[in-house]
């Protein structure tokens, strides 16, 4: 199997795979950098989303390039990570492997089709996170003794600044329960790609309103090392003895439409 891993903020440790080596993938959306390497009889891909050394804003990042990069690599499984702000039914440290998740970006393109000759086509996002992913993480979860929350709703905001704490009383009545700038359209193109596709969120600091002191980016960032550790035990258990049996539809997503 071909497991891809997203890095997010922070996350850029990429030795849970041996042999490794950067190539460029040319998509139609520019060109694409990742580091390929080997675990076991696994393929392991290493993207991060900001590019290296994290050049890139929320909003600037290539998410179209990225996510047909991976589709274009024959990946079968892709891990996303991202740093969240705690909003409600989570503590920091916690991991949540999300389930559902709220748009209030305002500036990206949300999708695939609208492209020359593709046609209108109106997915289907009851399912946005691939269901048997989701289940492998949960387990190895479990196995590295995490602690971690099994699902959760990602409000995505367009960023770069911090929200204010009357837009995170808005996204918790609205049953948001971690809010970051990366997930969307993320999710989104890689279920147009019929991706399996799941995102792990680190809850790093608690937003706006709620935490006691103002937010910082090195805030962050600290958080994310110390918990560096146990995502990496997490995606070698997973890469190493999660039992993948497909039975979720996330291949099957456009099968009505004949376009895959």
């Amino acid at each position: 199997m071909k497991f891809a891993i997203i890095g997010g903020t922070g996350v850029t440790d990429s030795s849970f795979a041996e042999n490794l080596q950067s190539m460029t993938v040319d998509t139609p959306f520019g060109i694409v950098e990742v580091m390929k390497g080997q675990r076991g009889a696994h393929e392991i891909i290493f993207l991060e989303r900001h590019t290296k050394g994290h050049k890139l804003t929320p909003s600037q990042v290539n998410y179209k390039g990225n996510i047909y990069a991976l589709k274009s690599l024959e990946v079968d499984f892709v891990v996303a990570t991202t740093a969240v702000g705690g909003v409600q039914n989570c503590k920091v440290g916690d991991f949540m492997i999300l389930d559902q998740f709220i748009d209030f970006t305002k500036s990206r393109e949300l999708t695939y089709f609208g492209e020359k000759g593709s046609g209108v086509v109106h997915m289907d996002m009851s399912e946005p996170y691939c269901s048997t992913l989701r289940k492998a993480l949960a387990e190895s979860m479990e196995r590295c003794g995490a602690k971690y929350v099994n699902k959760g709703t990602y409000v995505c905001t367009e960023g770069p600044r911090f929200e204010t704490p009357a837009e995170i009383n808005m996204f918790k009545i609205l049953g948001g329960d971690v809010v970051g700038m990366t997930n969307v359209p993320e999710v989104v193109l890689a279920r147009e790609m019929g991706l399996h596709y799941a995102t792990i969120s680190l809850i790093t600091n608690y937003a706006a309103g709620i935490s006691e002191t103002p937010l910082s980016h090195k805030e962050v960032l600290e958080c994310m090392d110390e918990m560096a550790g146990m995502l990496r035990s997490v995606l070698l258990d997973l890469i190493d003895n999660a039992e993948l049996d497909i039975i979720c539809s996330c291949k099957h997503s456009l099968d009505e439409l004949n376009m895959l």
